[in-house]
């Protein structure tokens, strides 16, 4: 039988929470949707989203999320486990449409709360504010330093005008959706908070609705 790429996504995670404690969420071009629908179902086993890292030149996003021991989320997996005893391809799996990573109504006001929380913690990973104002500056300096030693001024001069411009455009635009996305978070009963790392992060409303 040939898996739908749903169904590949959905018998991955479910061997992850068979035999893990922590999650991980690795899949090459996914949308923020698919990654926001695959943690509601972990979340519905026992897990909660704990944070993204984006990895490697191409910024590929790893989700990460763990075992909630607290006794809402070890009430909402037994419940889910008793409903949806064997989920997989074919199977149900809790709040998605059969087959699909889609949600249904009763879930998309979750998978939609966890994707937007998912986006605004990448949206931080990807713009390390300081680190992008340092390369503004630091490269026009470069680019100038090449230029008096190479003698190519024509090619180098405009990279070190327009670098400052790309990057700063970069952090202004993510700024920008960062502070959008937590406005929906905030209106969705969010709490902002700041992590151990000292990072702009979000914690929702608990406990769960079983």
């Amino acid at each position: 039988m040939t898996l739908s790429l749903a169904d590949r996504h959905i018998t991955a995670l479910m061997r992850q929470i068979a035999t893990r404690d922590v999650i991980e969420l690795v899949h090459p071009f996914a949308e923020w949707q698919t990654f926001g629908a695959l943690a509601y179902i972990a979340e519905c086993y026992g897990f909660r989203y704990a944070d993204v890292r984006l990895v490697g030149k191409h910024k590929m996003a790893h989700i990460h999320l763990v075992r909630d021991t607290s006794p809402q989320a070890q009430q909402r997996a037994a419940a889910n486990l008793a409903a949806f005893p064997d989920p997989g391809p074919g199977r149900p799996v809790p709040g998605m449409y059969l087959g699909s990573l889609t949600p249904a109504p009763e879930a998309q006001a979750d998978v939609d709360l966890i994707t937007t929380l998912i986006r605004y913690d990448a949206a931080g990973a990807a713009a390390n504010r300081k680190q992008l104002l340092a390369m503004a500056w630091a490269g026009p300096v470069l680019f100038l330093l090449l230029a008096v030693l190479t003698g190519k001024y024509a090619v180098l001069l405009p990279l070190a005008v327009l670098t400052p411009a790309f990057l700063l455009g970069a952090l202004r635009i993510n700024t920008s959706r960062r502070a959008k996305l937590a406005e929906r978070l905030l209106a969705a009963g969010c709490t902002p908070v700041r992590d151990e790392a000292g990072r702009e992060r979000f914690v929702r409303p608990v406990p769960y609705a079983v």
